[in-house]
């Protein structure tokens, strides 16, 4: 009889061990699931206003939308085959404008291939023949970089930009489609014959560039975006970037200091 209460005694024991056992496991588990859920809780504070700033997605929709009003605002030249003509951010050539008379300069160019970046106007291209000669004679030879565009392939340049350093600053060095001297074809950007500093801030630096500055009046060119003149031109300094207007205007500009916008007595471009 002893023995039997024993045995009782010792199931009742191991029975209540396991269910102390089994309800600290439960409990165990209980607050480590409520753990994660607690944390996941969403936040609902609200962010305070002063530290909200604008994505820059959305940032450059802004400007593009801006952009795109103030391109219905232009105004289209009424004399896109003139030599003097005005275009630039406020002032566009006419839609899908093409010059008739482009033609390939007899000049060497950093590439060897017969493509349209390499034709200007007929004047323009016999003025631009005379400069390289004069510049030889120097003993600074240049070549051409980029004269003509299309309006389609000014299209794809400035969307490419667009698309690397955002519109604010693509339209600090690029033009919209209808406002870029290139779709006139009087204008070219040049380098040092070795192509050394090619439409780059470093040919400031070169022989080359001062020799531009000096004597491509003498051509009838001028230095279109000189520097000091940003907000004027709408465009920064580039050294390299030559447009034909004919002798007269280009000696006047060269002497009065100015720039195409202040010959015409133009509003300050404002990108």
């Amino acid at each position: 009889m002893n023995r039997k209460r024993k045995k009782t005694v010792k199931k009742r024991m191991i029975l209540w061990l396991s269910m102390i056992a089994l309800l600290s496991i439960t409990v165990y588990f209980i607050s480590e699931i409520s753990k994660p859920v607690q944390e996941s809780l969403p936040n609902t504070q609200e962010p305070e206003q002063e530290d909200y700033e604008p994505k820059q997605d959305e940032k450059n929709r802004n400007i593009q939308s801006e952009f795109e009003n103030n391109v219905n605002e232009r105004t289209v030249v009424a004399n896109p085959e003139a030599k003097a003509v005005l275009v630039n951010p406020q002032n566009m050539l006419p839609d899908r404008y093409v010059p008739d008379d482009l033609v390939y300069p007899n000049v060497r160019f950093t590439f060897e291939e017969k493509i349209e970046k390499r034709m200007m106007r007929a004047e323009a291209a016999e003025a631009l023949e005379k400069l390289f000669a004069a510049a030889d004679q120097d003993g600074l030879p240049l070549a051409g970089v980029s004269a003509y565009r299309s309006n389609e392939r000014q299209k794809q340049l400035f969307d490419d930009y667009v698309q690397k350093d955002g519109l604010e600053k693509a339209q600090t060095y690029s033009a919209y489609l209808g406002t870029s001297e290139h779709e006139t074809g009087l204008a070219i950007d040049v380098a040092g014959a070795d192509g050394s500093c090619a439409v780059s801030d470093c040919f400031d630096n070169k022989p080359e560039a001062k020799w531009l500055a000096d004597n491509a009046h003498r051509f009838g060119f001028i230095i279109r975006y000189p520097k000091g003149k940003e907000e004027i031109t709408g465009y920064k300094y580039e050294p390299w970037h030559l447009r034909y207007v004919g002798s007269d205007i280009a000696e006047e500009i060269q002497e009065r200091e100015i720039t195409l916008e202040e010959y015409y007595d133009a509003v300050p471009v404002s990108n």
